[in-house]
C-alpha cells in the first residue's frame, strides 16, 4: 500500500499535511467530507480521491466549478507525485511515498471568467496568495473555518483568525 498525502500551505507559509487515509478521501464543503473546505466555490461533495493498486485516482463529483489538476480541468484521472490538485481556491500538492521530497509553496491566482473564478497555480512566485479583483480566497477560507467540534479535517481549523 502506498502512503499518499495532500500538502497545502497557508498564506502565512505554514505547511499542512493531510494524509489520504483509507481507500477513499472525499473533499467538499459538507460536514461529512474528509477534507472540508467551507467556501461557496466548493461543492458539497466536490472531489473524490481513491487509492487503488499503488495509484491515486481523482474523480470530480459533478462539481459546479470543476476540479483541476495542474491547471487542467479533469473529470477522472490518475495522479502522479507532485501534481497540483485545485479545489475551489485551495491548491494541494500530492506527495506519494515521500516523493517529491521537496514541496515548494505555491500561490493561487484567480482569474475571473464571467461569474466564476478559475484558479491558476504558479510556482515562480512568492508564497503569498495573489488574486485579481482584490479577492483573497485563503483569507476567506480562514474566516469561514468551522468550529473545533467538527470531525472532518478542515485545512485551517487550528489557525487563529
Amino acid at each position: 500500500m502506498i502512503e499518499a498525502k495532500l500538502i497545502m500551505f497557508r498564506a502565512n507559509g505554514d505547511r499542512r499535511d493531510l494524509p489520504l487515509n483509507g481507500d477513499r478521501t472525499l473533499i467538499g464543503r459538507q460536514n461529512d467530507c474528509d477534507i472540508r473546505i467551507p467556501l461557496t466555490e466548493v461543492s458539497r461533495h466536490h472531489t473524490e480521491l481513491t487509492i487503488q493498486d499503488d495509484t491515486v485516482q481523482i474523480k470530480d463529483l459533478n462539481s459546479s466549478n470543476g476540479t483541476f489538476v495542474n491547471n487542467k480541468r479533469v473529470k477522472v484521472g490518475k495522479l502522479a507525485p507532485g501534481d497540483h490538485v485545485i479545489v475551489g481556491p485551495v491548491v494541494f500538492t500530492l506527495q506519494v511515498n515521500g516523493e517529491p521530497t521537496e514541496i515548494r509553496p505555491v500561490k493561487t491566482k484567480i482569474k475571473r471568467r464571467t461569474d466564476s473564478a478559475v484558479p491558476v497555480v504558479t510556482d515562480d512566485s512568492p508564497l503569498d496568495a495573489v488574486v485579481e479583483d482584490e479577492l483573497d480566497p485563503i483569507s476567506a477560507l480562514e474566516a469561514l473555518a468551522s468550529s473545533a467540534d467538527q470531525t472532518a479535517i478542515d485545512p485551517f481549523e487550528d489557525e487563529e483568525l
